[in-house]
């Protein structure tokens, strides 16, 4: 019983930290003056940018804890995911699939966006925000490269926030590129 009291608690802080995530992911800077699609694909990428790089923080971290609450994040992602394709009509047999494209298409950008991280490479990011998020499309240089740098600053910012805050189910407020 106390096993299923400790899941349930890590369940909600998972799913609080997914909601900050996505909120910031909607903000409207993103949208505008970064030029990233205000479509589904659009909010799919950066819901996934922000999810990822919040699952970087974690990385490397032994502590089943913080596994437990990385692995929740992840799953309240694709619980959200299979929730928005039933409510916008996808039927029973088709969400299956289009949440395993999701999937596939997530752990794609999590290697890439966490090896350019790691690496330090400012071109590899900047390629793998191209190719993800912008899925090609031709983008000013000045975009892409104040892009790759927020995520650079909130990676950073994450890695430099105790873990308790997130245990404790809070997103540190790290700042939002201005408008």
């Amino acid at each position: 019983m106390l096993h299923k009291l400790f899941n349930r608690q890590d369940q909600r802080i998972a799913a609080t930290l997914y909601a900050a995530a996505v909120s910031r992911a909607r903000t409207p800077v993103f949208y505008r003056q970064f030029r990233v699609a205000d479509s589904m694909d659009g909010r799919f990428d950066m819901v996934t940018l922000e999810v990822v790089v919040l699952l970087n923080r974690f990385k490397g971290e032994t502590d089943k804890r913080v596994r437990r609450l990385s692995q929740g994040i992840f799953d309240m992602m694709f619980t959200d995911m299979d929730r928005t394709l039933r409510e916008l009509g996808v039927g029973d047999q088709g969400v299956p699939h289009r949440v395993k494209k999701m999937a596939q298409a997530f752990y794609g950008r999590l290697g890439a966006y966490d090896n350019a991280l790691a690496a330090g490479d400012d071109v590899a990011l900047t390629e793998a925000l191209k190719r993800n998020l912008y899925r090609g499309a031709e983008i000013a240089p000045d975009i892409l490269a104040g892009f790759a740098a927020y995520v650079r600053g909130l990676a950073a910012f994450y890695a430099a926030a105790p873990l308790d805050g997130f245990h404790a189910g809070q997103l540190p407020p790290a700042p939002l590129p201005e408008e």
